[in-house]
């Protein structure tokens, strides 16, 4: 075993109270209620042996001396018993989950508060909702506190009775054997699920429970600049509490189906404009479509294949700041006809020589006009 004053990570000259400080805060740490590590047991018994070694003068000042050789019994304290450190156990960790030794717990408990759970919703609403934001009915099942017995579960005229497993104490409790005590583990009563109470003339519309499912019409304001993943959190819109406890919170999560024009990147809104090579060249002025619906979109002349054209203020708004929105943003794509006539040819041809006649290189060659000419 390492050192006793190592395990308790203190000086060799530490005072009684710096070692009980220092026990206190490790027998915590690895005791086995807490720790599940399952090398915690064995820590907890190495920190409980060392203190129990340290704590006595007379053990400690033969330790000091001899180390583990001057203990006897493989590094024991040579003491009758040990019933100082079940007291110690006891007085440290009493309301801890079961003291040592005793019952370590007051009187029956009764039917303490519990909260409601919350609940989860599911919501799939529009790419224009989504943007502009919009109030929507939902229907949810949720639990209510039952209005026949005012959630006692109890039938009307009856009333809540002890329990017979643990007599009104919620908890059971099964004593446990240790070289250094008797440790007590407790667990809510299996009979009563830890109320402490039973119900032997049960309400019989919510069966004892005291709560009823039943199906619930809400309006949810569904703000604007909301995306997929976005959650929506509802107060006290979930299950309802039991004997007096708050309710549970409603989440609901949105899901946005997809628009057949417009894309989304954060509060920028993408989008495509197909153009003719006449309308890329000479500029033009298009309708596009935009989250606010139909609007008009200047192309300067000359403009080039894949050239992104902004229309500022036009994306989607900031959620939680709707006056702050971002830009819709437009690439242009040009369309060449696969066909022309002859007198589009013929003009197309005229055009080509007025290029060349200036030294210019042929236009067929790349650019818009490629393929148009052979």
């Amino acid at each position: 075993m390492a050192d006793y004053y190592e395990l308790l990570g203190v000086r060799r000259d530490a005072d009684p109270d710096t070692l009980k400080r220092a026990y206190r805060r490790l027998a915590r740490q690895y005791h086995p209620d807490v720790n599940k590590d399952p090398a915690a047991e064995e820590k907890f018994k190495e920190v409980g042996q060392a203190y129990e070694v340290l704590s006595n003068p007379q053990t400690r000042a033969r330790y000091d001396q001899f180390g583990e050789a001057g203990l006897g019994g493989g590094g024991m304290p040579d003491m009758g018993d040990m019933g100082g450190f079940s007291d110690l156990f006891e007085t440290f960790f009493s309301g801890f989950g079961g003291g040592a030794g005793g019952s370590g717990g007051g009187g029956p408990r009764r039917r303490s508060p519990r909260q409601g759970n919350d609940l989860r919703l599911d919501l799939s609403i529009s790419f224009s909702e989504a943007i502009a934001g919009i109030e929507k009915e939902v229907q949810v099942r949720h639990l209510e506190t039952c209005s026949t017995c005012a959630g006692t579960g109890a039938k009307e005229g009856s009333a809540p009775t002890g329990c017979t497993s643990c007599g009104g104490a919620g908890q059971v409790r099964r004593a446990t054997r240790t070289p250094f005590g008797t440790f007590t583990q407790v667990a809510p009563c299996p009979t009563c699920e830890g109320t402490g109470e039973m119900i032997a003339d049960p309400c019989g519309s919510c069966g004892g429970q005291g709560l009823r499912e039943v199906l619930k019409t809400l309006r949810l304001n569904i703000p604007a600049g909301v995306d997929t993943g976005t959650r929506l959190r509802v107060a006290n819109e979930g299950d309802a509490g039991q004997r007096g406890g708050t309710s549970g919170d409603l989440y609901v999560f949105l899901g946005v189906k997809p628009h057949p024009q417009l894309r989304r990147d954060g509060i920028t809104i993408l989008s495509e404009a197909p153009l003719s090579y006449l309308q890329a060249i000479l500029g033009d002025t298009i309708e596009v479509e935009t989250v606010d619906g139909i609007d008009k979109l200047e192309i300067p002349a000359g403009t080039q294949p894949g050239t992104v054209l902004t229309m500022k203020g036009k994306g989607v708004p900031k959620l939680g700041n709707p006056v702050a929105r971002g830009n819709h943003q437009v690439t242009v794509k040009v369309q060449l006809p696969t066909k022309i006539s002859g007198d589009e040819r013929d003009l197309l041809e005229q055009l080509a020589g007025h290029h060349r006649s200036k030294g210019q290189r042929p236009p067929h060659k790349s650019g818009l006009f490629g393929g148009l000419f052979g």
